[in-house]
């Protein structure tokens, strides 16, 4: 199973009464919030936690986009990534990922991820979301009901501009090029792996067992409450007639490792209740516009997985309305968070054994690992970091090897270039 270092890049002072004083974490969360001089501390302190990631050994680090939005400060992630590519220099990227129906034409994409493929010399993995509707309908004005389409042609055309050797015409309903014709060309052939990350679409999880893409189930919540998705999808696959090859699938998981599970208990409750109590505050409106989920997921009553934190941050919120001012309603407790598995906690033996039980129940090859999470300072981040890559990681980094062959992990040059830094000679 492969170990990936994934990070939201959260906003760490938003204050302590925002889910009582404002209405959501994304869209329209308050500019006057934002310190600018937080934002440089901030992204110079993540891009550090990655880097020392990649060094810790981390099968990857990784990356995606989210825009007006409080939790996550990487409306570009192709801009981290690019930050990674020279400082780490054994590592793979997984840019999960870049939201191809928000650019016009998605070509940009294209050659961006063929950009830093080469880089990297073929460690780059290309994701792409259909994005969520706080992203694509409320901050970059889509149509809800064209969103899926416009997306499919998106993924379409930077397949092909990474795949057919000679210059060609584009005539998509959305995207009308006369030459499509990607200078650089990227590395790894036909063209770097494609994951595509979902919160809980079927549509999604179809598509990617039809194509033979990777489906990674992006949630907040844990392997407890995501075991029915990946059950979904894995249906999907076997109903294609196609090996049901874990390493096809992915997903996220907040981790908390400690020399002890009662240091464990006392270092991550802080970081916890505030991504969990004030990160994932969102207003409800947004996370379910109409004409954006499918019919096939409404007819399955599968609930996204923002739209779950929407509908609990609202519960909270008219609960304070009719609370005859007992104030405002207090969000999970960390002892919650733990119970219902949105949380692995405890000292490298407990965390090693619920992520084997994890992986070998969802039967997924490809781990996001939150080890940064909410406010949490870096020194936290480099010790939970190590902790994982160092004590957990080496007791589940031979599952699924034995058994099945990873078709959706980058293959790089055998001999890339390295970073050449000449010593600076004293005068």
């Amino acid at each position: 199973m492969k170990s990936i270092f994934f990070h939201l890049m959260p906003y760490p002072e938003l204050p302590p009464d925002f889910p009582e004083e404002h209405r959501s974490v994304w869209v329209d969360i308050d500019p006057a919030l934002y310190d600018p001089e937080v934002g440089n501390r901030t992204y110079n302190e993540y891009l550090d936690e990655l880097e020392f990631a990649a060094d810790c050994g981390f099968d990857a680090v990784g990356v995606n986009e989210h825009h007006s939005n409080g939790y996550g400060l990487m409306p570009s992630p192709n801009i981290i990534a690019a930050a990674l590519s020279r400082n780490c220099p054994d590592t793979n990227i997984v840019v999960l990922g870049d939201s191809v129906a928000l650019y016009n034409p998605p070509l940009r994409v294209a050659e961006e991820i063929a950009m830093l493929d080469g880089i990297t010399g073929g460690r780059m993995v290309a994701g792409f979301p259909v994005g969520s509707p706080m992203d694509t309908i409320f901050a970059y004005g889509q149509n809800p009901a064209t969103i899926r389409e416009r997306y499919h042609e998106g993924v379409d055309l930077i397949r092909q501009a990474w795949t057919r050797d000679e210059v060609f015409s584009f005539n998509g309903k959305y995207n009308k090029l006369r030459y499509v014709n990607v200078w650089p060309r990227p590395v790894q052939q036909p063209h770097p792996p494609i994951w595509i990350p979902g919160g809980g679409s079927v549509d999604t999880w179809d598509w990617c067992a039809q194509e033979d893409l990777v489906y990674c189930y992006l949630s907040y919540f844990g392997y407890k409450a995501g075991l029915k998705t990946m059950q979904g999808f894995w249906k999907k696959v076997q109903e294609t007639g196609k090996e049901a090859n874990p390493f096809q699938g992915g997903f996220a998981q907040f981790i908390a490792v400690a020399d002890t599970e009662k240091e464990a208990w006392d270092l991550y409750r802080e970081p916890a209740e505030y991504f969990f109590n004030t990160c994932l505050h969102v207003y409800a409106g947004f996370a379910d516009p109409p004409g954006y989920k499918t019919p096939n997921t409404v007819r399955a009553g599968v609930e996204g997985m923002v739209e779950r934190a929407a509908r609990e941050a609202t519960a909270r919120a008219e609960a304070k309305k009719s609370s005859a001012g007992g104030g405002y309603p207090k969000g999970l407790s960390f002892e919650e968070m733990v119970e219902k598995g949105y949380v692995i906690l405890g000292n490298p033996t407990q965390v090693a054994e619920q992520v084997h039980e994890l992986a070998t129940t969802m039967h997924i090859g490809h781990l996001m690992t939150f080890c940064h999470f909410g406010n949490m300072n870096k020194d936290l981040v480099r010790y939970n970091t190590e902790m994982y890559a160092t004590k957990v990681m080496p007791e589940v980094c031979d599952l699924f090897e034995d058994e099945y062959e990873d078709l959706w992990w980058p293959q790089p040059l055998a001999q890339p270039a390295r970073r050449d830094v000449p010593e600076v000679s004293a005068s």
